[in-house]
């Protein structure tokens, strides 16, 4: 899984993207209003050309505004362009919505098709091909009413596969952080064993003592108080995380040794210390997870690189895991998305700790965890 980025942004290319949008939509509703004041000035003479721009600007300012209340935006475009059609037939004008208000509506039935609830976007959508249609009966211009269907066409098929996008996107993400639970579930019982087995072997001491009549009985007694503490604390952070059940057999983390060894990729050198041995295991397993999640994501996508360094440090009660590679950047038209970030997010999270991913200021990417020790035993 990729994790140097999570799930993809709202707009593609972010909100640079998203002004540009903005920007091209107000340039094309002017020019739209602009020609089409110019053809109904030269068919019909006049000021009839007034209406219908009025009306256009109106629907076009308020799909430009779409994105703080879609409901709202799309009801009140609709709104203006039946009243306009009420208002050109009352006075014998061409009463078919122009090509602006077509754009407008299409903005506002696309955004509230792909962002409101199920019900909200089938009655704004209803509510579009109603004003593409109401004007057939007494139309001047065909191809003006065909341009209004075809836009509501248009912004139905474009708004409902976006729709169906996020909400792949969402299933996706979902499972994503589903499976990492379960894994987080087989590790449970490593968990749980390695604490318990040191409170079961104080305890036997405690009782022999006791037996005995002799020794530190109260600092045997301590010591279990204190492995029962670092055991539950261990054992609320992993379960913490855990909504539902799961029936795997629990898994060993294995060795970053044995995982850095066995990567098919760019040299890595490992610099890990000797006392991760009495590391917490929920603590050591996190940090073997990411590192397998980071040298599978430089193995698809960062096949430039020419070295990988896996940098695992304890200090200030924490422990530090750094993987970076120095692969160039990659083309501005190739995705990184991806969903690996999400499941160790979720596992980094669940241990109070913190994730970073991104690109380096010297170059090439990297990725940085955070994860507080806590109670030793």
């Amino acid at each position: 899984m990729n994790v140097r980025n999570g799930a993809a942004p709202a707009w593609p290319g972010g909100r640079a993207a998203a002004v540009a949008a903005e920007v091209a939509l107000g340039v094309a509703a002017v020019a739209v209003l602009v020609f089409w004041a110019g053809m109904i000035a030269g068919s019909w003479g006049g000021g009839y050309w007034v209406l219908d721009c009025v009306a256009g600007a109106a629907v076009c300012a308020l799909a430009l505004a779409r994105h703080r209340a879609p409901a709202w935006t799309a009801a009140g475009g609709m709104a203006v362009a039946v009243t306009a059609v009420l208002v050109a037939a009352r006075a014998d004008l061409p009463n078919e919505p122009g090509p602006a208000v077509a754009l407008g509506l299409s903005v506002l039935v696309g955004s509230a098709v792909r962002t409101l609830p199920a019900r909200s976007a089938c009655a704004v959508a209803a509510g579009g091909l109603a004003v593409a249609a109401a004007s057939v009966p007494a139309a001047h211009n065909a191809s003006v009413v065909a341009l209004n269907v075809a836009g509501w066409l248009a912004a139905l098929s474009v708004g409902g596969g976006l729709r169906l996008l996020a909400a792949r996107r969402l299933a996706v993400a979902e499972r994503v952080r589903h499976d990492e639970r379960r894994r987080l579930a087989r590790e449970l019982h490593d968990v749980a064993a390695h604490h318990m087995t040191g409170i079961v072997l104080q305890a036997q001491a405690a009782r022999l003592l006791a037996r005995r009549g002799s020794g530190p009985l109260e600092e045997s007694l301590e010591d279990i108080e204190d492995a029962s503490t670092g055991a539950l604390a261990a054992l609320r952070r992993v379960v913490g995380l855990l909504r539902d059940s799961a029936d795997d057999v629990p898994g060993p983390p294995g060795r970053l040794t044995d995982l850095v060894g066995r990567f098919d990729g760019p040299p890595v050198t490992l610099r890990a210390p000797g006392e991760a041995e009495s590391w917490p295991p929920e603590v050591t397993s996190t940090v073997y997870r990411i590192v397998q999640e980071s040298l599978t994501n430089v193995a698809r996508h960062a096949p430039r690189a020419r070295a990988v360094t896996v940098e695992v440090t304890g200090r200030d009660g924490a422990v530090v895991v750094e993987v970076a590679d120095d692969a160039p950047p990659p083309p501005p038209s190739r995705s990184r998305g991806g969903y690996g970030l999400l499941g160790m997010r979720e596992r980094v999270e669940a241990l109070d700790g913190t994730l970073r991913a991104g690109p380096r200021p010297e170059g090439g990417w990297s990725v940085r965890a955070t994860l507080p020790l806590g109670g030793r035993r």
